[in-house]
């Protein structure tokens, strides 16, 4: 027998090392010398490796519990972002009578957030019970979940509240006014903060951005003394959706220029930039770059690259990148199907897609998207009738408005017209401009004009609509009414998208 001291180091000792089933060994032999450290540091070990199985069989085998046991457990849930056995674990701690402490809502409140939103509210009731209203990681919490709720008024309160606030409190009111879009009184805060750190900028900065202010957001990253790589990729990311994609290949030369090293999520953003500008040559040197750090294994990364590459053309590039990778996932398989679907590669998506079946990943309904696109590609009426079916009654995945469009697409380009139309008139939901547009695309195609006549009330409210009917009537000869369509577009401000090319000579 050891003593319970030592027991306890030596367990924390072979946890820390990553020797789990030795730190395991020690616990199941010497069960009257270990106290609850002991436990709970076997508990921490399962879940720092992911096996919350092992941990919660551990955790009900515990013959005697504090609040920190029950705390691991919880951020336990909270990491594999299951609110649903969190929930109950925070019922059973308080049935057990254990009291929880500042740690335990932190927790509770951040893995409610998606799933069990008006449980903040209650919460709050039994944290002003309790009397931890006042303390920092708690107001934290509780200022995101009321941002969460859309709660102007409880934030403020619960920012109040707290009696001694550090930068982090304020942060976590600059973020809830940036989420709630009230810049100005976000920038108010910022100039009225006693102190500001690097997070305070980049969260001004990433605030900009989701309201879709990208100058001002450019103008506060400017003015920063210190960038650090999560500013730099917060504002390559906002170009970058906002497909100002040659400006943010552009901050990332600069980002380089300054010494600040790009991390995975960095070149990730730069990779989505190049594949939406196609900007070939810089993904290529950013795949050497990465091969270089020694990132081949970063899912997130290859993904994007695979991305690029067939977003580039180079589709035999993207499979060479995808057979290289050790582990994938859905949005891996995704990237690849997606990829023989641009380029009209119908038959090799559909196999991709039962590769993706037999090594047993769940499609989602981007998959599906992907896949029907390659059946549109490729003229595969049957089969995409046939994956259209199987998403519900396999997966219980919902057709949206892109899976419709794409069938719509599908039936209107194979000329069976009558079932394009059936289609649109049994969806659940008003069809969209895409939807439309597939129909009157395939009228065009087909010289079929009569779906099109009912369509001309629709393109008040979709111009684009417009620009289509001004080509169908101009196909059938109909010039009077081509003019006319060209008027009212003239009239509402709608405008006829111009073509455009671009050439990469770097």
């Amino acid at each position: 027998m050891i003593s319970t001291l030592s027991v306890a180091n030596r367990i924390q000792d072979f946890v820390r090392d990553g020797n789990i089933n030795d730190a395991r060994q020690l616990l199941d032999q010497n069960h009257k010398s270990c106290d609850t450290v002991a436990w709970n540091s076997m508990i921490t070990g399962y879940i720092t490796h992911n096996q919350m199985q092992c941990a919660h069989k551990l955790f009900d085998q515990m013959p005697v519990r504090d609040v920190v046991s029950w705390n691991t457990m919880m951020s336990g849930f909270n990491k594999t972002k299951d609110p649903h056995k969190l929930y109950q674990l925070f019922l059973q701690m308080n049935r057990a009578g254990e009291t929880p402490n500042q740690f335990t809502f932190s927790t509770a409140i951040s893995g409610f957030l998606n799933a069990f939103d008006v449980l903040v509210p209650q919460l709050h009731g039994l944290i002003l019970r309790l009397g931890l209203h006042s303390n920092v990681f708690v107001g934290s919490a509780l200022m995101r979940g009321y941002t969460h709720l859309a709660d102007r008024e409880s934030l403020q309160r619960v920012f109040d509240d707290v009696v001694v606030k550090d930068v982090s409190t304020w942060n976590a009111l600059l973020v809830g006014y940036m989420e709630l879009g009230l810049t100005d009184e976000a920038e108010t805060i910022f100039d009225n903060m006693p102190e500001v750190n690097i997070i305070s900028s980049t969260t001004l900065v990433n605030g900009y951005i989701i309201n879709s202010k990208i100058d001002q957001a450019r103008s506060i990253f400017d003015d920063m003394l210190q960038k650090n790589v999560v500013t730099w990729t917060a504002m390559i990311k906002g170009y970058t959706q906002y497909d100002n994609c040659i400006e943010a290949i552009q901050v990332f030369i600069l980002m380089l220029k300054s010494g600040v090293c790009p991390n995975h999520f960095t070149l990730s953003t730069v990779l989505d930039a190049c594949a939406r500008c196609s900007t070939f040559h810089l993904g290529n040197q950013l795949h050497s770059c990465i091969l270089k750090k020694g990132l081949h294994c970063e899912v997130v990364l290859l993904t994007a690259l695979i991305d690029m590459y067939t977003k580039c053309g180079d589709i035999e590039a993207g499979f060479c990148v995808f057979e290289s990778m050790e582990k994938k996932n859905t949005v891996s398989w995704n990237s690849v199907i997606g990829g023989c679907a641009r380029h009209g590669l119908a038959k090799r998506a559909l196999c991709e897609f039962e590769k993706m079946i037999e090594s047993g990943f769940k499609p989602d309904h981007v998959t599906y998207i992907n896949l029907l696109s390659a059946c549109v590609h490729g003229g595969l009426v049957k089969e995409g009738e046939r994956h259209f079916n199987s998403m519900g009654e396999r997966y219980g995945i919902k057709p949206e408005m892109k899976h419709y469009s794409c069938m719509v697409d599908l039936y209107g380009k194979s000329g069976e017209l009558e079932k394009a139309e059936k289609l649109v008139k049994e969806m659940p939901f008003e069809p969209d401009v895409g939807v439309w547009g597939a129909l009157l695309s395939a009228c065009g195609l087909h010289s079929c004009y009569e779906p099109a006549n009912a369509l001309e009330n629709l393109a008040h409210d979709h111009p684009t609509i417009y620009s289509m009917l001004v080509k169908l009537h101009s196909e059938k000869g109909e010039w009077s009414r081509a003019i006319e369509m060209r008027k009212k577009m003239i009239e509402i401000g709608a405008r006829q998208q111009k073509a455009g090319s671009r050439l990469d000579l770097v």
